[in-house]
């Protein structure tokens, strides 16, 4: 391929993920808006992330498979569209349930593009090239995740939350035109074939583990509370059962998979590329650190709007301060991967999360200013740009190209599936948790337990909004002081989870690329150069296993 019609191309696949990413975070600044607008509680508001989450994680891994052999291109065009459509549904949803429902359609768009995107830039560029292109490509991802908020905070406060949707749709267009001129199509000439079974198994594995972490507060972590009491006779909950078949239905894909690997029938996930320790230990640092990374965005956004008074404008430019960190980051990584090695330069990335988020649960009350949120948000973008594109490098440097598009949905279904477990289980703790919180309060005040039940129902299915309405009466006036400091104790606590989660990030990133640290950066860039980093043959993948493993 021409060589400025590759990094064309290159900013097209770029630019495809800046929708999907945006989207995923633009929805955090606008939850307010739609709260107020269509009226959802608080398990809703979950389900309007999870549905495109769960569905996202799920489906990455067919995708991926899919477009190695019917073309990776093609597969990500259709994706974009499928998102744009979607996307225009979303805009014009009448109803919680209507724009739960487009996020669920999203979530497919989505899992088309991602994998494919990585798919080409790892069968378009070679050695030296393919690590500045994912560099582009994950810090891309940071920069987006942070300019997101940004971006739905101008067009909720200035227009409507509708538009933080409609946006897709030019954006989609655009991107359909500039693929069709500048991606070249590409595909394996031995593409696998995949496992149907396996893919079902999937879905009921995601989907019931993160039902039952939703939907645990609602209907009863292990006694049927009221509101399964009208479709669920039993004494014992929906909720573990639901966790209990999601668990059994992963421990069935698991042994399935790895048994048809050994008799040689084409299965879901390429199993014998686990051999290869670069991309064993990279997938498991990515989801766990995925658990921890970007579920702070969900309660952030509440907490800034709702107890600190900041519109979604305002909330928008806080969370700017991320954007600057990757920002810095994008610009410091390659050198710092070229000097210290990928795998350091994703630990220091982790420590530095760590710091960030942490550091916004320890400054986090209701008196709190941007002038100490956004230092703590600016370390931890820091931490997203420097972690994000190395560690897909580092999960991909060892892949033949004839499997990129399994290898590569492989590695983002672990980041999606830890992405959405952060998000279950960091708004459960944040609703949870303020929840518990603000009864206690109430109950110190001597508020009957009839009239603290209703107060705290309001203020947690609003998702913090009830507090404005609470504070505007002279006669609840504390009680909204109560509910602001039990949602800040809560948003804490969230942050506090998402900081024991990265740190478990950084503990699996310590078994991982020992032998290329050892080799030295130049020995990798040589590897490179020969065609090694990520352009082998299968055949290769055994020789991988000693040598990289």
């Amino acid at each position: 391929m021409h060589d400025r019609r590759r990094w064309l191309a290159l900013v097209t696949v770029s630019v495809a993920v800046s929708l999907i990413i945006v989207d995923s975070t633009i929805v955090n600044v606008a939850i307010p808006s739609i709260v107020a607008d269509l009226g959802i509680d608080s398990t809703q508001v979950q389900w309007v992330q999870e549905s495109y989450t769960l569905v996202f994680a799920s489906l990455l891994l067919v995708c991926g498979v899919y477009a190695d052999r019917w073309g990776r291109r093609r597969v990500m065009m259709i994706g974009v569209a499928v998102f744009a459509a979607s996307s225009l549904l979303a805009a014009l949803a009448p109803s919680g349930a209507v724009l739960i429902g487009a996020r669920l359609v999203q979530g497919l768009g989505g899992a088309m593009i991602l994998p494919t995107t990585l798919s080409i830039i790892n069968a378009t560029f070679r050695g030296r090239e393919r690590g500045i292109a994912f560099a582009v490509w994950g810090s891309t991802i940071g920069g987006m995740a942070a300019l997101g908020p940004l971006l739905g905070g101008w067009l909720t406060t200035s227009y409507s939350w509708r538009w933080a949707f409609g946006i897709n749709i030019p954006l989609g267009v655009l991107i359909l035109a500039a693929a069709a001129v500048f991606v070249t199509e590409s595909r394996a000439h031995d593409a696998r074939r995949t496992d149907v079974v396996a893919a079902g198994l999937s879905v009921v594995t995601f989907g019931g583990i993160v039902f039952g972490l939703i939907e645990g507060r609602s209907l009863g972590w292990w006694t049927t509370l009221d509101d399964a009491a009208g479709w669920w006779p039993a004494p014992v909950s929906p909720v573990p059962v639901a966790i209990a078949v999601g668990l059994l239905a992963g421990f069935w894909f698991v042994r399935r998979g790895i048994v048809r690997a050994r008799q040689g029938l084409p299965t879901l996930i390429p199993f014998d590329l686990f051999a290869i320790g670069s991309f064993r230990n990279g997938n498991v640092a990515a989801l766990v650190v995925s658990l921890g990374e970007f579920g702070l965005l969900l309660s952030l956004p509440i907490w800034l709007q709702n107890v600190l008074g900041y519109d979604a404008l305002q909330t928008g430019w806080i969370l700017v301060g991320l954007a600057g960190g990757s920002f810095v980051a994008s610009g410091a990584a390659q050198p710092l991967t070229q000097r210290f090695g990928a795998v350091a330069v994703v630990r220091t990335g982790i420590v530095a999360e760590i710091v960030g988020v942490v550091g916004i649960g320890v400054i986090a009350s209701p008196e709190s200013t941007w002038t100490t949120i956004v230092p703590m948000l600016v370390v931890y973008g820091f931490g997203v740009g420097l972690a994000t594109a190395q560690l897909t490098g580092v999960v991909l440097a060892d892949v033949p190209v004839e499997v990129s598009g399994a290898a590569s949905g492989t590695q983002s279904t672990a980041r999606q599936v830890g992405s959405a477990l952060g998000i279950a289980i960091l708004g459960t703790v944040l609703f949870s948790t303020t929840a518990a919180d603000l009864d206690a309060r109430l109950a110190d005040a001597g508020i009957p337990e009839q009239q603290r039940t209703s107060v705290v129902d309001a203020v947690v299915d609003s998702s913090g909004g009830a507090i404005a309405g609470l504070a505007q009466d002279p006669g609840t006036a504390e009680v909204a002081d109560a509910a602001g400091a039990a949602l800040t104790h809560g948003t804490r606590w969230s942050a506090w989870t998402a900081g024991g989660f990265l740190l478990l990030g950084l503990a699996a990133t310590l078994s991982l690329g020992r032998r290329r640290d050892d080799d030295g950066p130049d020995d990798a860039d040589d590897d490179g150069a020969d065609g090694a980093d990520g352009g082998r043959s299968v055949d290769d993948v055994e020789a991988a296993r000693s040598d990289r493993g």
